[in-house]
């Protein structure tokens, strides 16, 4: 259920991500905003359009991909892109250029007589993305597009998508749980069983934090922890990562002159653990 979630995101040729665990609600907003559900209080409101009332002209001026690309397999990427080109109402000379360019943009154009279904992942990924900016759209709505691809496939997306926003042509809303891809967006908003924690830049979340990040210098992670207990050190988190340990700490925390570490930057992953903690116990 989406709780009391208000957001408003103004600014245009940005990236604005929705983070969040599973069941968080990021999907459900997407398909708010996209007319593909009705709220059952307040309003959606896209591109001035409330997506209740307004849903056609919302639909046309968007563009949507899903987490499972909605490709039909049994069709070659082209034939995929005149599918959706002409369901966008695209024709003619405009119709086949469009198609090319997004075949050479999305990096398939070599594959634009292969079936959809023989594609790899990172390929659908594209042809899908491919789909969506057909029409041009004012704002491309992405539902955690990157969940079954490669690291390799979601870098060139990433790429993609800055490529776009570069270049003026769409404002992008994508929802994620990955946080590290919480570093690619312009703007984020943090969601927690349907509500809106947290919301800004990444660097602004980072130094609006109440808390610092350290890393523990001892030969294994196991006798890091050992350390941390008996030195009887506050700290507001602590985790295994690789072969360190790292420890989140309240800023005016003082640190045992016994205890070895070197600082850390702190990272969206332990930004968000931040807020969804003080959410769950109330303020640390």
């Amino acid at each position: 259920m989406l709780q009391l979630c208000t957001l408003l995101v103004c600014a245009v040729y940005i990236i604005y991500g929705f983070i969040g665990s599973n069941g968080s609600g990021k999907s459900t907003t997407i398909r708010m905003l996209c007319g593909l559900l009705r709220p059952t209080h307040g309003q959606a409101i896209v591109l001035g359009c409330d997506t209740a009332s307004d849903t056609d002209q919302v639909k046309q001026r968007i563009g949507y991909m899903s987490q499972k690309f909605s490709l039909y397999y049994d069709l070659t990427c082209i034939e995929n892109m005149k599918f959706y080109a002409g369901l966008y109402g695209l024709q003619g000379q405009i119709k086949k250029d469009r198609i090319q360019n997004v075949l050479k943009l999305m990096q398939i154009t070599e594959k634009r007589a292969v079936l959809a279904g023989s594609l790899s992942g990172g390929q659908r990924q594209r042809l899908a993305l491919g789909c969506a900016i057909l029409h041009r759209p004012e704002v491309l709505v992405l539902d955690e597009p990157t969940s079954a691809v490669d690291p390799t496939s979601r870098r060139l997306f990433w790429n993609l998508l800055a490529e776009l926003v570069k270049d003026g042509k769409t404002t992008i809303l994508v929802t994620t749980h990955f946080m590290d891809e919480a570093e690619h967006c312009d703007l984020i908003g943090f969601l927690r069983a349907g509500r809106l924690i947290a919301n800004g830049s990444p660097q602004n979340l980072k130094a609006a934090l109440p808390a610092r990040l350290i890393l523990l210098d001892y030969p294994t992670p196991g006798t890091s922890q050992q350390a941390l207990k008996k030195s009887g050190m506050p700290y507001l988190d602590a985790y295994f990562f690789g072969q360190h340990f790292h420890v989140l700490i309240a800023t005016h925390t003082q640190i045992p002159k016994n205890l070895y570490y070197h600082a850390a930057d702190l990272t969206m992953e332990d930004v968000f653990i931040f807020y969804d903690k003080q959410q769950r116990k109330g303020p640390l």
